[in-house]
C-alpha cells in the first residue's frame, strides 16, 4: 500500500474522531515498508491535521509497517499487542501513542 492511501484512510478517521478533550497531540508515523513512509497526525485546537511530512516537536513517533498500521488504525490489531510483540516501535511518551490510536478507532 502506498503513502498516500495510506493518508487518505487516516484523514477519514480523523475527520470522524472526536479530539473535544485534547489540547494538543503529535505523533509522526514511519512506515517502514513506504518510501517516502512518513507522515504526521496533529491535534491542534480541537482539529486534526494529517500531514506527509517530518515533525520535529512531536509527543511520540511510532513506526511499523503499512499493513500492521492499516490494522491497528481499523481495530483489527491490538496497539499494546503489537508493541509487545514488536510489530509497533515507539520513540518518545507511549501513553501519546496510546491515546493516537484510540482516537482513530
Amino acid at each position: 500500500m502506498n503513502l498516500e492511501t495510506v493518508i487518505s484512510n487516516v484523514r477519514k478517521l480523523a475527520a470522524d474522531a472526536d479530539v473535544s478533550h485534547v489540547d494538543f497531540l503529535a505523533v509522526q508515523v514511519t512506515l517502514t515498508d513506504c518510501d517516502p513512509g512518513m507522515f504526521y497526525v496533529e491535534v491542534k485546537d480541537h482539529k486534526v491535521n494529517v500531514e506527509p511530512y517530518d515533525y520535529h516537536d512531536r509527543n511520540c513517533a511510532i513506526s511499523m509497517k503499512s499493513d500492521d498500521f492499516n490494522k491497528l488504525i481499523s481495530g483489527e490489531l491490538d496497539p499494546v499487542a503489537a508493541f509487545t510483540v514488536g510489530k509497533l516501535k515507539v520513540d518518545g511518551d507511549i501513553g501519546k501513542a496510546l491515546e493516537f490510536s484510540n482516537l482513530l478507532k
